[in-house]
């Protein structure tokens, strides 16, 4: 946490959409930072020791998807929280890293701070049947 503020990473290829997610976050009280791929939150995971919880699409450009990005967050930094969002794919439970929350396109904002928060706090995942 920074300041006492939760840090949160969005990693989305949309502009319209990270830019809505990122005003998402602000809006509960969390800082927020973004990344367009998964390269770019892997710098910005490499840079900074604060991030506590990883959002990010599963379809983008760049040398891994979400589903792999999740893995290797899990691998490399196992504190950092979780959530994966895809409007196209509709994921297994086995897919994703343990401790990981989907979510189906278009997602419901409450949803996804209720859930940012309740894994902020320490408290497992929500289990969502898509």
């Amino acid at each position: 946490m920074n300041n006492g503020k939760a840090v949160v990473l969005i990693v989305e290829d949309n502009t319209l959409i990270r830019m809505g997610a990122v005003d998402l976050v602000l809006s509960v009280g969390y800082e927020a930072l973004e990344a367009k791929h998964a390269d770019e939150a892997i710098s910005i995971l490499e840079q900074r020791d604060d991030i506590d919880l990883v959002f990010t699409d599963v379809q983008m450009p760049g040398t891994m998807d979400g589903i792999k990005l999740s893995h290797y967050i899990r691998d490399r930094w196992p504190p950092v929280k979780l959530m994966v969002a895809s409007g196209a794919a509709i994921l297994m439970e086995n897919m994703l890293p343990t401790g990981t929350t989907f979510f189906p396109k278009p997602y419901d904002d409450l949803t996804i701070t209720l859930e940012m928060a309740r894994l902020l706090a320490g408290d497992g995942p929500l289990i969502l049947s898509a």
